[in-house]
């Protein structure tokens, strides 16, 4: 039996790809192909945008997929979510869907809203913010370049962002956050009911939260004299407790610890002045919790 899986198409694309070959498998997009090829006969991949993954999925054309938490909502789309995988086309962290402004607008408040103009892609997501706080407003879809829209074409916006970088450029403050979102792996409840499905979704994801988790660690490999350990241990930190294994040469062990790359260039000539040699780092592709 095959998966039918989407992966998102845009700005979340090569991210997704560079995670999937961190997790073990290697994909290969083509030209304009929206079917990419992937190493693995139980797998078949669709490139779809993320705006329509979950209305897809939902609908049984895909039995699962990758795309935002927002779209989820967005859609009111009836599915399960498997992972929670906090990952975008910047780095690890999330994004906000928020209200914005044009810095010297009168608008301070949702409740300012009322008989406004308002551009955003979400639309649905906006409307059930507005009636969640009794505001009636004029909502209109934006086909993108949001930001540009106040004041002349719209009094405010509901915009994605990440670091907020965009909305200042264009001269626009914050007034709410209305969504936190990020990647979630989302499945047809249908198809999970088939364990062929079941087990290789499960698969996928523990690989795919695997390859997160090692994002930004490295792995330390070093040997200790056996007088010395105490102290070295004492300046590593880990995930879990450092392993230490016996070597050859009864006075020496072995130590490997996980730590993060960025800890490890400062760590690394401390352990050298405590007596440690051959210190070996390692990249990581997965860490599985």
């Amino acid at each position: 039996m095959t998966l039918r899986f989407g992966i998102p198409k845009g700005s979340l694309q090569e991210a997704t790809v560079e995670l999937f070959q961190k997790a073990g498998f290697k994909i290969s997009i083509s030209g304009r192909s929206y079917y990419p090829s992937i190493d693995d006969p139980e797998v078949h991949l669709t490139l779809l945008r993320a705006q329509e993954m979950a209305r897809y999925v939902e609908q049984g054309l895909l039995d699962a997929g990758l795309t935002g938490y927002d779209w989820v909502i967005e859609n009111d789309a009836d599915v399960e979510i498997i992972a929670d995988l906090v990952y975008s086309k910047t780095g690890s962290g999330k994004a906000r869907w928020v209200l914005a402004v044009p810095k010297d607008s009168p608008i301070h408040s949702v409740k300012d809203l009322q008989c406004k103009r308002i551009a955003t892609e979400a639309v649905n997501l906006t409307r059930r913010y507005l009636e969640k706080h009794g505001v009636t407003a004029q909502i209109e879809f934006s086909w993108g370049a949001t930001e540009v829209k106040p004041p002349e074409l719209a009094d405010a916006i509901v915009e994605i962002t990440e670091t907020g970088s965009s909305l200042r450029e264009n001269n626009l403050r914050i007034v709410e956050t209305i969504l936190e979102t990020n990647t979630k792996l989302i499945a047809n409840k249908r198809a999970l009911a088939k364990p062929e499905l079941r087990r290789k979704l499960e698969q996928i994801a523990m690989l795919r939260e695997g390859a997160i988790a090692a994002e930004g660690k490295v792995a330390l490999m070093i040997n200790v004299p056996r007088p010395k350990l105490d102290r070295v241990l004492g300046v590593l930190p880990a995930l879990q407790k450092p392993t230490v294994s016996a070597l050859t040469d009864p006075d020496w062990v072995d130590v490997i610890v996980v730590l993060d790359e960025r800890i490890a260039r400062d760590l690394i000539p401390e352990l050298k002045r405590l007596g440690a040699q051959g210190i070996v780092e390692l990249p990581l592709n997965k860490v599985i919790l």
